[in-house]
């Protein structure tokens, strides 16, 4: 029954998030094909149309794309606007922030919480408040990768919902002194 009610909830979340990006779309939002968007984004709804999102990229949760910055209403009685540009392939984390005007390169990665004021060349990895290129991507997966050697990189049959008391021990295990790995 739970896995039953689970299914039909992230139908409903899903059915609402695609109508959603439908509506933006019709307002202007380009949209890559193959992107991957998790839930509780914001892509400013009011500036859609000055948004370009590239083919095959990736956001976690809470990403929000911010075409308008209302800062200066008060002061000048009028609000800056700009242009967002995220390339191909990119990763943007948990609760990025992309602020007007700025361009992601394709096949960058943006770390979790980063506010991104400043473009961000293409294959880098860029994080922080502001956010700093801190590598390469081939730098960051060569690293990866080195991590990951000898380690176990659990399968999709430890998904969250079809874990077993047993598969939750196996990880604990494998996360007890380090980083762990799953696809």
């Amino acid at each position: 029954m739970y896995n039953y009610l689970v299914g039909k909830y992230y139908k409903i979340i899903n059915y609402k998030k695609k109508r959603y990006l439908q509506k933006l779309i019709d307002q202007g939002l380009k949209l890559g094909k193959n992107v991957s968007i998790m839930d509780n984004f914001f892509f400013d709804p009011s500036h859609c149309f000055l948004i370009t999102i590239g083919d095959d990229c990736i956001f976690a949760p809470g990403v929000r794309l911010i075409a308008h910055d209302a800062s200066t209403v008060l002061h000048l009685g009028y609000t800056k606007i700009g242009k967002i540009t995220i390339g191909k392939r990119c990763f943007l984390g948990d609760g990025v922030a992309v602020l007007p005007g700025v361009t992601i390169g394709d096949g960058s990665i943006i770390g979790t919480g980063s506010i991104v004021i400043k473009d961000i060349p293409a294959g880098m990895v860029a994080a922080g408040n502001p956010a700093k290129v801190i590598c390469s991507v081939e730098e960051y997966v060569s690293k990866v990768k080195k991590m990951s050697e000898g380690k176990k990189v659990f399968g999709r049959e430890y998904f969250i919902g079809s874990l077993t008391n047993e598969m939750r021990e196996e990880i604990l295990q494998s996360v007890d002194d380090s980083i762990g790995f799953i696809v």
